[in-house]
């Protein structure tokens, strides 16, 4: 049985989504804030297990009008709750309602809450939602009212598709692991040519690269939400998972990082062992006017400072300029790609740079930065 899906991305990494989505051999319409497809559990599993630049997977349980809400809950608990819920179970749910005769989102939240109870013949326990679980959370549905209709969906994933299970350590401001894999999908390396990141804090970017090359599935070392339905499939997850596993590969290229700060360098390699591609990258503590580049030409992905503090200006300045000055005597002729939020900055640089890409990164709306030294 084939379902109605939404691939959950964050603004700005859409169409990457969208690109991994077809190298599953899944296709979608893409909108704001993801992709819509329909897809049986094989489609749900593998969007889970492989997907690089996604936040979630949602199944759409139903969609109908309601401007009362009476109607609400009548409609609510027609709805296949069986599918993926117990009697009694814990849920969560969130609501948002826009332009909608039924605006108070908590009064909504307590109707479906009720038709779920309703449908399965036991109220269900309702628990927090809380998006940067770093556990297992419960059950999540999500409520959607706009111009009075109402679509109602099941998440399928669980903790967010970022929390790949490898990252216990972080160094100060670290990248979140969805976008670390979308600036390398994105700088346009190829697997095989050398990588450098000189300033790589927590190895985020190496890891997430690491993992891409080697066709390592980022989420196999983690659970997931539909696990718990009561229409899980184990013996399909296992061989879906086990596909998985036969198609990684070893590394081919030398992937290189090194960061001034040695608590950063520390937390980044017990971050590649938990991974497992410590063996696949070298991590050393310099600072970026020692970086020692492989024969290349290779490419340079990084997430070096940029500044929100006016005070913090003219350092940057400084910072972006030298950037440039290393690169142009240690790495020419090497493919460059970076997050930045200024386009002064990146003029410091003196390369010739396209912004491909605009993302939020802790809040902050960021440019990837791509050239050529």
């Amino acid at each position: 049985m084939t379902e109605k899906l939404f691939i959950v991305a964050a603004p700005g990494l859409e169409a990457l989504t969208a690109r991994e989505l077809a190298t599953l051999g899944l296709t979608g319409v893409t909108v704001a804030g993801g992709m819509e497809l329909r897809g049986g559990l094989d489609s749900i599993y593998r969007a889970n297990l492989h997907l690089r630049t996604a936040s979630r997977i949602l199944v759409r349980l139903g969609e109908f009008y309601a401007a009362a809400f009476s109607e609400l809950r009548k409609k609510a608990s027609r709805l296949p709750w069986e599918r993926y819920l117990a009697p009694g179970q814990p849920v969560a749910l969130r609501a948002t309602c826009h332009k909608s005769r039924l605006y108070h989102s908590d009064a909504v939240i307590e109707r479906v809450l009720g038709a779920i109870g309703d449908r399965l013949g036991q109220a269900a326990p309702l628990s927090a939602w809380d998006e940067e679980s770093e556990g297992q959370p419960p059950q999540g549905v999500v409520i959607r009212l706009a111009n009075n209709l109402c679509t109602i969906s099941v998440d399928s994933s669980g903790a967010l598709l970022h929390r790949r299970g490898y990252r216990l350590a972080t160094a100060k401001a670290p990248l979140r692991e969805t976008l670390a894999a979308a600036m390398v999908l994105a700088s346009g390396w190829d697997g095989r040519a050398p990588l450098l990141d000189p300033f790589c804090g927590a190895g985020t970017i190496l890891i997430e690269a690491a993992l891409w090359a080697r066709r390592i599935a980022p989420g196999k070392a983690r659970r997931f939400t539909f696990m718990d339905w009561p229409g899980f499939d184990a013996s399909l997850w296992e061989a879906t998972l086990a596909a998985a596993l036969a198609a990684e590969r070893p590394l081919e290229a030398p992937l290189l990082g090194s960061d001034r700060d040695a608590g950063a360098i520390q937390f980044a390699a017990a971050n590649a062992v938990r991974a497992d591609v410590a063996a696949d990258i070298e991590f050393s503590c310099r600072p970026l006017s020692a970086i020692a580049p492989p024969p290349g030409p290779g490419w340079l992905i990084t997430n070096p400072p940029y500044g929100v503090r006016v005070s913090a200006a003219k350092d940057l300045r400084n910072l972006y300029a030298q950037f440039g000055n290393i690169l142009r005597r240690r790495c020419p002729g090497w493919q460059v790609a970076f997050l930045c939020n200024s386009v002064p900055l990146m003029r410091q640089t003196g390369f010739t740079l396209e912004r491909s890409h605009s993302w939020s990164n802790g809040g902050v709306r960021v440019y990837l930065a791509r050239g050529v030294v």
